[in-house]
């Protein structure tokens, strides 16, 4: 989960300063299999990042993180989205072009 995390970062810092990376990334959104295409596009670059990785990295970051709440005894409803790094990616990136 980590690493997976670490890519995206990375990734993120890449295509906040390089325009050209941005558009090809936001333009994964408009394949018929978005999550397919972003992970294709990674890897294509370089990071070792599939449609798995990106779903149990939120899952696993989430569960994590209430665990370490009052003993595990934390269960409040999840937020929408507070597990989807891959939304979340892509939200960074068009607030970074804001």
């Amino acid at each position: 989960m980590d690493h997976t995390l670490e890519m995206l970062y990375e990734l993120q810092q890449r295509a906040l300063q390089d325009d050209l990376l941005k558009m090809e990334l936001l333009e994964t959104r408009k394949a018929e299999d978005p999550y397919g295409a972003f992970c294709a596009k990674c890897r294509q670059l370089g990071y070792e990042i599939y449609e798995m990785d990106l779903i149990l990295a939120g899952e696993e970051f989430v569960a994590a993180m209430k665990r370490s709440t009052n003993g595990g005894g934390e269960n409040s409803p999840m937020l929408l989205g507070e597990d989807d790094f891959y939304e979340m990616f892509f939200i960074a990136l068009e607030a970074g072009s804001e």
